[in-house]
């Protein structure tokens, strides 16, 4: 955040990101940095990483290092010009707040499916307030308009390989989560240059993720020390700048 600055192109704050993994002892990515810069981070697995920063766009960092076998991953979503605007302040505290209240429900015998579902209510609630979709909270649920805007999984298994092997078992049964597991919490919305909405809110894609171990007592977000709310970032990124 701190190094982003308009003009740079996105491998340059890739390379930022991955020469302070190497500092810290972890010369190794666990997957494909992605760092995609307004439109660009309405794709999902987005890797080119080739594209200049605009002021006025978000960028979105989805990156982790692997250390000692095991795999981080963690998203962020910054304003390139280090102050969001008031539409994506909109979107990026709608999905905040989405992530925090995820992370609050997690803890021994809760299932990924069910906080997914509930995720989901959330976000077609806050979009419908804000205007990007029209019509009853339930039937939207049920024709999945969600994923217009929201097209993947709350989140997964993370721990020597990215994407963790293991069963979530199934739609009517769930896998439910133990003390000693590791997940990723990543709710996210996707508004593309092609969607039927009002023009100030395309080209936005956010995507805010945790690592979070479950306890006994519920869960420990390891990845905490990394700014995500607005004020923080914004505070963070204009000392930056001021210095």
């Amino acid at each position: 955040m701190q190094q982003c600055k308009v003009g740079m192109w996105e491998y340059q704050l890739q390379a930022e990101i991955e020469h302070e993994f190497a500092l810290q002892g972890a010369p190794e990515t666990a997957y494909n940095s992605i760092v995609a810069g307004g439109n660009n981070a309405c794709v999902l697995h987005y890797t080119e990483n080739n594209k200049q920063l605009f002021d006025g766009d978000l960028v979105l960092i989805d990156a982790g290092a692997e250390y000692q076998g095991y795999a981080g991953d963690i998203t962020r979503t910054f304003p390139v010009n280090g102050v969001f605007s008031a539409s994506q302040a909109s979107l990026y505290q709608l999905v905040l707040d989405t992530q925090i209240s995820a992370i609050g429900l997690l803890k021994p015998g809760v299932a990924l499916a069910d906080i997914n579902k509930y995720v989901i209510k959330l976000l077609i609630d806050g979009l419908l307030c804000l205007g990007l979709l029209q019509g009853e909270s339930e039937q939207l649920i049920k024709d999945e308009a969600h994923k217009a805007f929201y097209m993947h999984g709350i989140g997964h298994y993370i721990g020597l390989d990215v994407h963790d092997v293991g069963d979530y078992g199934t739609l009517e049964m769930p896998r439910v989560l133990e003390a000693g597991m590791v997940v990723t919490i990543e709710p996210g919305l996707y508004v593309s240059h092609d969607a039927d909405v009002d023009a100030r809110w395309k080209g936005i894609g956010i995507r805010i993720e945790d690592d979070i171990l479950i306890t006994q007592q519920g869960a420990q977000v390891l990845s905490a020390g990394v700014p995500k709310n607005i004020h923080e970032i914004e505070a963070l990124m204009a000392d930056a700048q001021n210095n």
